[in-house]
């Protein structure tokens, strides 16, 4: 089976991708079974950098806060802050501590140096402001909305004045309280001010969208764009807010959900930007519905993915990325029946393989799902192959001090 493989195993690179895909699509998404490990940001890197010398790719958009990804943006395109600082605050998740994060943006700020604000490198995150134990205030992208507004029209026009969203807001902590995540009780988001700030919500964007004829006109694409995100986001934290409050057993699979539409909001508006790669969770970025036990209780939802695929259909391609072992955290060599275990007994270190070639070479072959021994690593489920236009494969998952060894002896870029 091997051997019947071999003919559809590539190397990791923009120039296979456009081999293995009909069209190179406005969207490439590229997923990871697990978190933190730059390995395989690495790896991501390299393959946006290609996407971008050879293809004509302008945008990354990566699992991390929308609103904070901005800093990093303003960074790259004209070079305001520092690396530091942007790395501090331009990310969330702690993703701004990654090697291969920081590599990211100083070579996006190389490469921007210079250049025309047409040949620019973008970067974006896509997630909301959320955090596993907690959800942000509304506040940031809720008063930045309306002081776009209220300096291009008629004050008059809008639902209130800042000194009542002030007050609506209130203290950004009564938002951010972690025992909400649990409790539904702690949340704020059905409260009074919580009401009525989603009718505030609502009515900003809908005046924005009326005076869209007047904005587009004399504003920026780039003004416009971030007055639209910052809409999305705060409607997409108000309702966050409001399902947090909710007592009923769905509750868990709400707030996923919401999570996921949030992000499929910022990928379709950055699609309609120009092409990019997306990185994100494999389960995240998936045709099919994703699925976790949270609370224990097993939650199953639509992803950014799945929204984003029905939407823009082959504007959409997805490479799930599979790894062999991530030795330090108890990942061992993968049994033979499993996907991951057949994708070992290759030769190479990292390939890419087409997902109709690996359904060809499997045949009738049913291979055993694989199970992680450690929670911070999803193995592939051989029920989704079909919905992957490609398998990238990783065979070992070097810990950090043995990818620094390596990058000693120049073995690591």
């Amino acid at each position: 089976m091997v051997t019947d493989l071999r003919d559809t195993v590539r190397a990791v690179e923009a120039a296979a991708v456009r081999e293995l895909l009909p069209g190179l699509p406005r969207l490439l998404a590229l997923g990871e079974p697990t978190h933190g490990e730059d390995t395989l940001l690495d790896l991501r890197n390299d393959l946006f950098r290609q996407l971008v010398e050879q293809e004509g790719y302008r945008t990354i958009a990566i699992e991390s806060d929308c609103v904070s990804g901005l800093l990093v943006d303003d960074h790259v395109t004209s070079g305001t802050g520092t690396l530091d600082d942007v790395m501090e605050h331009g990310f969330s998740h702690g993703w701004g501590a990654s090697a291969a994060n920081r590599e990211l943006v100083r070579w996006m700020r190389a490469h921007n140096d210079g250049r025309p604000a047409s040949e620019q490198v973008r970067f974006a995150g896509f997630d909301g402001p959320l955090e596993m134990a907690a959800a942000a205030s509304p506040r940031q992208s809720l008063t930045a909305l309306h002081g776009y507004l209220a300096a291009r029209v008629d004050p008059d026009l809008l639902p209130c004045t800042a000194k009542t969203l002030d007050r609506l807001l209130g203290a950004d902590d009564r938002w951010t309280e972690p025992a909400a995540m649990r409790d539904p009780a702690r949340s704020v988001g059905r409260s009074a001010d919580a009401r009525e700030l989603r009718l505030v919500a609502d009515e900003l964007v809908a005046s924005s969208d009326a005076q869209s004829p007047h904005l587009i006109r004399t504003d920026s694409r780039e003004a416009r764009d971030r007055a639209c995100l910052y809409g999305r986001t705060a409607i997409g934290l108000l309702r966050y807010h409001y399902a947090m409050a909710d007592p009923s057993p769905n509750r868990l699979t709400r707030l996923a959900a919401l999570r996921d539409l949030m992000m499929a909001g910022n990928l379709l508006a950055l699609a309609e930007r120009g092409p990019l790669l997306v990185h994100a969770h494999n389960s995240h970025l998936q045709r099919e519905k994703s699925s976790m036990r949270m609370g224990g209780m097993p939650l199953e939802w639509w992803g950014a993915g799945a929204i984003v695929s029905a939407r823009l259909g082959e504007e959409y391609a997805f490479l799930a990325t599979a790894l062999g072992t991530i030795r330090h955290q108890g990942v061992d060599t993968p049994a033979p029946d499993t996907v991951e275990g057949l994708l070992y007994a290759l030769p190479d270190d990292r390939c890419l393989v087409g997902a109709s070639g690996l359904a060809a070479a499997l045949g009738d072959t049913r291979p055993a799902p694989r199970v992680s021994p450690w929670f911070g690593y999803a193995p592939l489920d051989p029920a989704h192959l079909a919905g992957s236009d490609g398998i990238v494969f990783v065979k070992d998952v070097p810990t950090a001090g043995d990818r620094a060894e390596e990058a000693r002896r120049g073995g690591v870029r």
